[in-house]
């Protein structure tokens, strides 16, 4: 808890091309250095290319069905009860999904193979769409993680 007070959510504003604020999101957090109109210009090449690929979607929709795909309901908190630390599976809030959810596929795209990041950008979000992928793949891994560990639910605080 905050001694103060608890600071305020700033407003989001909605990308120029698209008017979305899921996306204006996504290209804050792709920014490396404060380099915005690079990161928006990674993003806005990767949209295209998945525009070209994906051709009965849009790509806005394309990457609003691959953030939802990859988000994930449930994961593991470390708790400390008496000597032993247990990893005790929590409900996550709808912000920290998103978060992760774009956390996870710009990693799984940085770490990728490929020409450009906008390349790897589109291949990694295509990859999303279709439940594949390394994005996808961490996501599988957190619940199964979460559902291993099941017993331990009683410890949730």
């Amino acid at each position: 808890m905050p001694r103060r007070r608890i600071a305020p959510k700033k407003p989001v504003l909605p990308d120029t091309r698209y008017g979305s604020t899921v996306l204006t999101k996504f290209i804050k957090r792709m920014m490396l250095d404060g380099k915005r109109s690079t990161a928006t210009k990674v993003v806005y090449g990767a949209m295209s290319v998945v525009e070209e690929k994906i051709s009965d979607a849009k790509p806005i929709e394309v990457f609003l069905k691959a953030l939802d795909n990859v988000k994930p309901v449930i994961e593991v908190k470390s708790r400390r009860v008496g000597g032993s630390t247990y990893q005790v599976p929590v409900e996550i809030r709808e912000s920290r999904r998103e978060a992760l959810a774009m956390r996870w596929i710009i990693a799984a795209a940085r770490g990728r193979n490929g020409k450009s990041m906008a390349q790897k950008l589109s291949s990694e979000l295509m990859d999303a769409y279709n439940n594949t992928g390394s994005a996808f793949k961490k996501k599988e891994d957190t619940h199964r993680m979460a559902d291993a560990n099941k017993a331990f639910a009683h410890y949730r605080w």
